[in-house]
């Protein structure tokens, strides 16, 4: 059985996000959907929130686990035992990022791999702080987010 880990702040989980979930879970037989705590930072969302919206948005997605974690994924990775960390692409700028983590991530922990997954085109320009700064500004993201984090904003 492989595991896989789809971390990130998800604050808040977007529509790009969800993507990447669904094909992620689709593809391994088990994905656990991470939030990243940095007890160092204030998050826009708390992180019971986050998590409560994430399980929310994936409810009918059957071998999702929603969890969270603080400190370096791969040791998050080594002790639920997942053999492959997945992270979601938007565009160029994404990739040059992820691929130093990634290659980070191999020295740390050669045994864990990583896998690219590329949103849909429509959701190439979405970004949780984009998200927020539409939604500071009064606009309507209703497009860029799942229904119950809407919901959950409004």
């Amino acid at each position: 059985m492989t595991t896989a880990i789809y971390a990130g702040s998800f604050d808040p989980i977007t529509n790009g996000h969800l993507d990447v979930i669904e094909s992620g879970a689709k593809i391994f037989d088990k994905l656990i959907v991470a939030v990243a705590y940095n007890s160092t930072k204030q998050g826009f969302l708390p992180v019971e929130d986050k998590i409560s919206l994430i399980k929310e948005c994936t409810k009918d997605i059957p071998n999702i686990e929603v969890d969270f974690f603080e400190g370096l994924t791969v040791n998050y990775a080594k002790e639920k035992g997942a053999t492959v960390l997945l992270r979601g692409l938007r565009s160029q700028n994404d990739y040059d990022f992820e691929i130093q983590l990634t290659h980070n991530n191999r020295i740390l922990a050669p045994d864990i791999s990583t896998v690219f997954l590329m949103t849909k085109p429509e959701y190439s320009f979405i970004s949780s702080s984009i998200v927020r700064e539409i939604l500071a500004n009064d606009g309507d993201i209703s497009k860029l987010v799942p229904k119950p984090v809407l919901e959950y904003l409004k």
